[in-house]
C-alpha cells in the first residue's frame, strides 16, 4: 500500500509538469506582466540595473528584485518573450508546494504534506490563472508564508535570534519584490502571535530589535546606492502610496461595507473546489478540536490576522491572497480528517460534490470531440482519448479506492488543467485580441527601428503594446515632455491630445477603453 501511495504522488509530480508548461507562452502578456518585462528589458538596454525605467522614466511602484529575476531568466534563455518570462511563476510556485511538503511531512506524514502542497497549487486561481502569468505574487506570497512558517518553528524551539533574524531577512527579500506589503506581514504576523503568546514583551527584545535594524539597514543600503542614480524623494512616496490606495482610506464607507459583505463569497469563489471545505468549521467543538493542535490554531490565527489587511480594504484582488491559502488549507485537511473519520454529513456533502465533480471531469473530457472551437486542434482525437482514458480512470479510482480519494481528485485536476492548455488557450489565442495587438505591436517596433520613436507627454501607454515594441526596435522608447525632436516620431493618444496638430504615418490598435488607435506621427510646428 505505501507503494502504492508513493506511485500516485510521483505520478501527481509527472502530470504537474505538462499542467503547468504546455501552452505557458501562447497568450499575449496582460498589463502588469508587460509593466515587469518591460522593466526588465529597459534594465537590459540601458545597463542601469539599480534605477527601474518605464519609456526610460523612473518607475517608483515596485522595487528592482522581480525584475531582476525576469532578466536573469531573459539573458540565461537568451531571448524574451512570454514563456521565458513566465517560467519564474512555475518553479516559484513549485518551489512554494515543495515547501509546504517538506514542513509538514515529518509531523504529518506524506499524505498530509502531499495534499496541503497540492491543494495550493490546483486550487482554482491559482490552476487555471495566477500559474500562467509572469506576476510577482506567487514568488511574494512563497517569500511571506516561508516567514510565517520560520516564525512558529524558531518560536517552538526557542530560538530567537534566529526566530528575528530569519523573519526579517525574508522580510527584506518580501520589501525588494513587493514593497510595502512585507513590512505588513512581518508586523501582523509578530505581533499577533506573541500576544497570542502572552509574550509581548519579546518584541521590546535585543534580538527584534537588532534584527529589525539589519532589515532596515539591508534595504537602505540598496536605496543608498539608487540615491547615486536618482533621488529619493518619489520613491518612498509612490510606495506609501500604492500600499495604501486599495484601503478603506481611500474609499467611502459604502464601498467598504460592501466589501467587508461580498469579500468571502468572492474570494471563497477563486479559492474553488477547496473553499468548499469552509462548511468543515460547522461544529460546536471546534474551538477544543484546534486548541488540540498547537501548529492549526497558529495557521488560523496566521490566516485571520493577515487576510484583515485585505479583509477591509474595498480593492483587493485574489492574487494577494496566495500566501494566506495553505494556511487555510492546512487547517481544512485536518478538519477532513475528523470529520473522515466520524463520517459527518460535512464530509458527506463535501465527498458528494467531488464525487459530482470528478465524474464531470471524465465526461467532459471527450466534449472537444463535438465543440466548434476545438475542431482544429493538432491531433485531436489522440488527445482526447488520452485525456479521457486517463480522467475515466481516475474516477473509477476516485470511487473504488476510497482512503485516497482525495489524492485522485488531485489527479483529476491536473488532467482538466492539461485539457486546458490543450484546448482553451490556442481557442482563446486565436480569439483574443490581445494577439492582434502583438503583432501589431511587433509591426511597429521593427518597421520604424531606424528612427526615432518616442511617447508624446502623458499618452497613456498599454504596458504589453510597450514591451512588445521596445523588444522589435532593440532600443528604449523615451516618453518626452518638451524639447521635442522635429524629426521624431511620436505615439500619440488622440483621446488625451484631440488638438494636437500632426502629420499621420501609422497607428496602432490600442486593446483596452474600447479600442481606439494610438497615432504614430510627425508633431506639426505652430
Amino acid at each position: 500500500m505505501q507503494f502504492k501511495k508513493t506511485g500516485l504522488y510521483v505520478l501527481a509530480i509527472v502530470l504537474l509538469i505538462p499542467a503547468l508548461f504546455i501552452n505557458l507562452g501562447l497568450l499575449t502578456f496582460i498589463d502588469d506582466e508587460g509593466i515587469r518585462s518591460l522593466v526588465a528589458l529597459e534594465m537590459d538596454l540601458s545597463g542601469n540595473l539599480i534605477t527601474p525605467t518605464l519609456h526610460g522614466n523612473y518607475y517608483y511602484k515596485k522595487p528592482p528584485l522581480f525584475n531582476w529575476i525576469l532578466l536573469s531568466f531573459f539573458r540565461l534563455f537568451g531571448t524574451y518573450n512570454e514563456m521565458i518570462a513566465r517560467i519564474p511563476t512555475v518553479l516559484a510556485l513549485m518551489a512554494y508546494g515543495g515547501t509546504i511538503f517538506w514542513y509538514l511531512r515529518p509531523k504529518y506524514g506524506q499524505r498530509f504534506a502531499f495534499l496541503s502542497a497540492f491543494m495550493l497549487i490546483t486550487c482554482g486561481r491559482i490552476l487555471f490563472w495566477d500559474a500562467m502569468l509572469a506576476l510577482i505574487d506567487i514568488t511574494f506570497s512563497w517569500v511571506m508564508f516561508v516567514l510565517f512558517i520560520s516564525v512558529y518553528r524558531f518560536y517552538q524551539q526557542q530560538r530567537y535570534w534566529p526566530l528575528f533574524l530569519v523573519a526579517y531577512l525574508l522580510t527584506t527579500i518580501g520589501f525588494l519584490l513587493k514593497g510595502l506589503p512585507a513590512i505588513v506581514f512581518v508586523g501582523v504576523t509578530l505581533i499577533s502571535y506573541l500576544m497570542y503568546k502572552r509574550d509581548w514583551k519579546r518584541l521590546f527584545s535585543i534580538q527584534h530589535i537588532g534584527s529589525g535594524l539589519l532589515c532596515v539597514a539591508l534595504i537602505g543600503l540598496y536605496y543608498a546606492v539608487y540615491d547615486r542614480y536618482n533621488g529619493l524623494e518619489n520613491v518612498f512616496q509612490t510606495l506609501f502610496t500604492e500600499s495604501t490606495m486599495r484601503t478603506a482610506a481611500n474609499f467611502g464607507i459604502g464601498e467598504t461595507l460592501l466589501h467587508l459583505l461580498s469579500f468571502p463569497l468572492e474570494m471563497g469563489y477563486h479559492f474553488l473546489p477547496w473553499s468548499i471545505m469552509l462548511i468543515l468549521f460547522m461544529r460546536k467543538d471546534i474551538r477544543r478540536l484546534l486548541a488540540k493542535d498547537d501548529f492549526m490554531a497558529y495557521c488560523l490565527l496566521m490566516f485571520l490576522a493577515n487576510i484583515a489587511v485585505y479583509w477591509t480594504s474595498p480593492e483587493v484582488y485574489p492574487r494577494y491572497l496566495l500566501m494566506h491559502a495553505p494556511l487555510i488549507f492546512i487547517v481544512y485537511l485536518y478538519l477532513f480528517q475528523v470529520h473522515k473519520a466520524e463520517k459527518t454529513w460535512q464530509y458527506q456533502l463535501i465527498n458528494g460534490l467531488f464525487t459530482l465533480l470528478i465524474i464531470i471531469i471524465a465526461l467532459g473530457s471527450f466534449a472537444p470531440l463535438f465543440l466548434k472551437e476545438t475542431a482544429n486542434t493538432p491531433y485531436l482525437y489522440a488527445k482526447v482519448i488520452g485525456l479521457g482514458l486517463a480522467a475515466i480512470s481516475i474516477a473509477y479510482f476516485y470511487i473504488k479506492d476510497t482512503p485516497n480519494r482525495l489524492v485522485y481528485f488531485v489527479l483529476g485536476l491536473l488532467v482538466f488543467r492539461i485539457g486546458f492548455n490543450f484546448y482553451v488557450l490556442p481557442d482563446r489565442n486565436q480569439n483574443d485580441f490581445g494577439d492582434v495587438i502583438r503583432q501589431q505591436s511587433k509591426r511597429v517596433g521593427s518597421t520604424y527601428s531606424d528612427q526615432m520613436l518616442y511617447v508624446y507627454k502623458e499618452t497613456e501607454m498599454e504596458a504589453a503594446i510597450s514591451f512588445y515594441m521596445t523588444k522589435a526596435r532593440g532600443s528604449i522608447i523615451p516618453r518626452v515632455f518638451d524639447n521635442f525632436d522635429p524629426a521624431g516620431l511620436y505615439i500619440i493618444d488622440t483621446a488625451e491630445y484631440p488638438d494636437l496638430q500632426y502629420e499621420q504615418v501609422d497607428e496602432l490598435p490600442q486593446r483596452h477603453r474600447g479600442r481606439p488607435v494610438y497615432v504614430i506621427g510627425r508633431l506639426k510646428r505652430d
